[in-house]
């Protein structure tokens, strides 16, 4: 299993150990201990499951008072998947990165709490899973215009498909006052506690 590190703090790719034969195949889609020793130390407590056809766009989603991580791969087709740092402060606010995620190549993206995440779908149709670290709160939602000039995000589709919900979704600038504060990491002290 390699824990893959972005230009994004936090940000991480995974790529699981995957073992086929003749039966097919065997991974690990989660493991706790392994996960942490790769950076992702956070514990889950719902998991999401989506299908979507092609040219859909999903995004970007983030939420403000319980912000959630996500631990997100997909199991069917494949997607392009986004993670947009929208913490107020913090050194990488606005920048974003994408990974390929498909169940051919069984990469995994952990999307950090205080980020927007949003994925399209490449092939005819995507199933996609994740993980989150927090329960999902309708009330306390906020989107993020998947194509925002400032963002400059380069999708690799055009006119994609969108939920009322994500196509009447603000710009970054336009909520600002509502985005999450960015905290830097606790170094640790002489004992290598926090």
């Amino acid at each position: 299993m390699t824990f893959l590190k972005t230009e994004i703090e936090g940000v991480i790719l995974v790529e699981p150990r995957v073992f086929r034969d003749e039966r097919g195949f065997f991974t690990e889609s989660h493991h706790a201990e392994r996960y942490r020793q790769g950076g992702i130390s956070a514990t889950f407590v719902q998991d999401n499951h989506s299908c979507s056809s092609r040219g859909i766009l999903r995004g970007l989603h983030s939420q403000r008072l319980h912000p959630q991580g996500k631990l997100v791969r997909c199991i069917e087709g494949e997607i392009w998947d986004v993670a947009v740092d929208i913490r107020v402060g913090s050194p990488t606010f606005k920048r974003w990165v994408g990974a390929h995620l498909s169940a051919d190549n069984f990469r995994q993206i952990y999307v950090p709490p205080g980020f927007a995440h949003g994925f399209c779908v490449l092939s005819d149709r995507a199933q996609v899973e994740y993980k989150c670290t927090d329960f999902y709160d309708q009330k306390d939602e906020i989107g993020v215009a998947w194509d925002d000039p400032e963002l400059n995000i380069q999708w690799p589709i055009t006119n994609p498909v969108l939920s009322e919900k994500d196509r009447q979704a603000p710009t970054l600038e336009a909520i600002e006052h509502l985005l999450p504060t960015y905290h830097p990491p606790i170094p640790p002290g002489p004992n290598g506690d926090r």
